[in-house]
């Protein structure tokens, strides 16, 4: 962090930024309730688009000319007092300098794969950043992955590069040797490590004159590993087109961010939803993107930060509210906030209303997934419903359909539904990587099919029902039920398990496993053995995905084909008939 900190004096506001550019003609910014907004309409399909170029750059040049606030591109804090406040121009510059990185002494390409696993730290923006300049593909993953599961993602996806940091390195070291393509690790450390790439020293004494690509708006830029019901997380891949989405007027409108903004996502930053909401929406917008680094999750540090900083805007999935409300605080009333957004789980109205009524500050949905950025939501100033996640926000077209496309009529129950025939929309994912089999399986119809199901009323408002699979989404993490059940079938007590979700006051849904013991473990005692399971569970795959409940069973229901019916499980726990 020492070496962190002495970046903020190397790199300060008199340093040089050569070769900075306007942005081009068809996407220059237009004020817009003073954000920023584009000549551009919700169905526009330029040809070529690039978010470094022509985002970032675009607001390093009107820094230059004075035409922007002083507020600082990011603002990261931690809980140590260390402080990071770094102004567009030295985004470029650090970003330029990333780039000549994993071009250079990673000898990395345009199309080459980079897992990109850090927790947050100002590093995550620049690694972000420099391969969208340089066309590498990046891959975000949590902190939390275990060898397995980074051992997984790199030999799916062929990721000739890791970025991570020293917490992390002897868990990549262990699974190298099985990655034949892994050809550099580049490590984010004030410590050095014996076959790895010090990223801080190179940056130190990186080139700032850096060309960007000129990628095509339909060009790869980002993979996402999404989980599912079996098997292994997909890869859903995403091309700049992800990144233009925040330019569209419908888009803008979701959160209306100006360039007074300081904008606080509290997303882990492995998902879609931290590219979002930490980088694409507020640096579209020209506003401050704030970071806490928080380690750990703690609502009290949370409360603090947002009454010690002037926040304005604040996204995060539900159960950080719900936490924060059952926090015993004199008053909630923070002093700047002005905008609250969430998603990634379902909301409860009766939550909605508390949180409006202890901080004076209306809570609005949206709605997503790692295939889709944020599809839907109810726009700031639009009338909210409690419990409802808004609307559908252009370009996307989504209706409720039924199992073979047909569009339902309102208040009938199906699934959500994106229209993809005759334009795939711009901001949807391409394909799931490798897998032709399940990118032919989501497409029903004109639609892709979200796997979720809802309602739609006359007004146009979505109503989320639940998983048409068996997704769990416990605090806005998504995970597939086979992964943790192939966790447990690693211990030897466990015959077979179950997985599913489970109704939970605070997390509002958590992992449950049901388990059939191998019968020479029957006579353990049972909550010793609960214990056990969940620890060897965090200790093969990210502990986030660890069953918090566990109820023991003699069999499993089946079907006659002998398929475990989580179905059945899934409703015993929502106390469904």
């Amino acid at each position: 962090m020492q070496r962190l900190m002495k970046f903020r004096v190397l790199w300060g506001i008199h340093m040089s930024c050569p070769g900075f550019h306007h942005v081009p003609q068809h996407l220059r910014c237009q004020s817009l309730s003073g954000a920023g907004a584009l000549r551009l309409n919700d169905y526009d399909r330029p040809e070529a688009f690039n978010f470094a170029s022509d985002v970032l750059d675009h607001w390093t040049q009107m820094e230059k000319e004075g035409r922007r606030s002083p507020n600082p591109a990011l603002w990261w804090v931690n809980d140590q007092g260390d402080e990071v406040k770094w102004s567009f121009r030295e985004m470029t510059d650090l970003t330029r300098r990333t780039a000549n990185i994993l071009t250079q002494a990673c000898g990395l390409q345009t199309g080459d794969r980079l897992a990109l696993i850090l927790p947050r730290v100002p590093e995550w923006w620049l690694v972000s950043v420099g391969c969208i300049r340089t066309g590498v593909i990046y891959m975000p993953g949590t902190t939390q992955m275990k060898a397995k599961d980074i051992l997984y993602r790199l030999q799916v996806s062929g990721a000739k590069a890791i970025v991570t940091t020293d917490t992390l390195a002897p868990e990549v070291d262990s699974v190298a040797p099985e990655c034949p393509s892994l050809k550099t690790k580049l490590l984010v450390s004030d410590h050095s490590r014996e076959g790895w790439l010090d990223y801080r020293s190179l940056l130190k004494s990186a080139s700032p004159d850096h060309i960007c690509i000129k990628s095509k708006t339909l060009d790869p830029m980002a993979i996402f590993f999404t989980s599912g019901t079996t098997g292994f997380p997909k890869m859903a891949k995403h091309s700049h087109g992800f990144a233009l989405r925040s330019y569209f007027p419908a888009c803008r409108k979701l959160l209306q961010l100006k360039t007074s903004d300081i904008f606080w996502c509290l997303s882990d930053t492995g998902w879609i939803l931290a590219n979002l909401g930490c980088l694409f929406e507020p640096w579209t917008a020209g506003s401050t993107v704030f970071a806490h680094h928080l380690p750990q999750f703690d609502p009290k540090v949370i409360i603090e930060t947002l009454f010690k900083y002037p926040i304005t805007q604040c996204l995060a999935a539900p159960s950080v509210y719900r936490m924060i409300l059952q926090q015993n605080f004199a008053s909630l009333r923070f002093p700047t906030l002005e905008h609250c957004l969430t998603g990634g789980e379902a909301l409860l109205p009766e939550e909605q209303e508390q949180w409006d009524r202890q901080t004076g500050v209306l809570l609005y949905q949206a709605y997503g997934q790692s295939e889709t950025g944020i599809a839907c939501g109810t726009l700031r100033g639009m009338k909210i419903k409690p419990g409802s996640m808004g609307k559908a926000i252009p370009p996307f077209d989504i209706q409720i359909i039924d199992d073979k496309g047909n569009i339902q009529p309102p208040n009938t129950e199906g699934s959500i539904g994106i229209r993809i025939k005759p334009t795939r929309p711009i901001g949807l994912f391409m394909y799931y990587e490798n897998n032709p089999e399940k990118t032919a399986e989501v497409e029903c119809g004109d639609f892709y099919n979200t796997g979720d199901r809802a309602t739609v009323d006359e007004e146009g408002y979505f109503w989320f029902l639940g998983r048409s699979d068996d997704v769990i989404n416990a605090s806005g993490y998504r995970i597939g039920p086979a992964e943790v059940e192939n966790a447990l079938a690693e211990h030897p007590a466990v015959a077979e398990s179950a997985v599913v979700s489970s109704p939970d006051p605070v997390r509002g849904e958590v992992v449950k496993a049901f388990i059939v013991l191998n019968p020479e473990f029957s006579c353990r005692d049972q909550d010793e053995l609960i214990k056990e399971l969940q620890q060897h569970v965090k200790s093969v795959t990210a502990p986030y995905k660890y069953p918090r409940k566990v109820e023991f069973v003699s069999e499993l229901p089946k079907t006659i084909t002998g398929k475990i019916k989580r179905s059945e499980l899934r409703k015993k726990e929502f106390g469904q008939k």
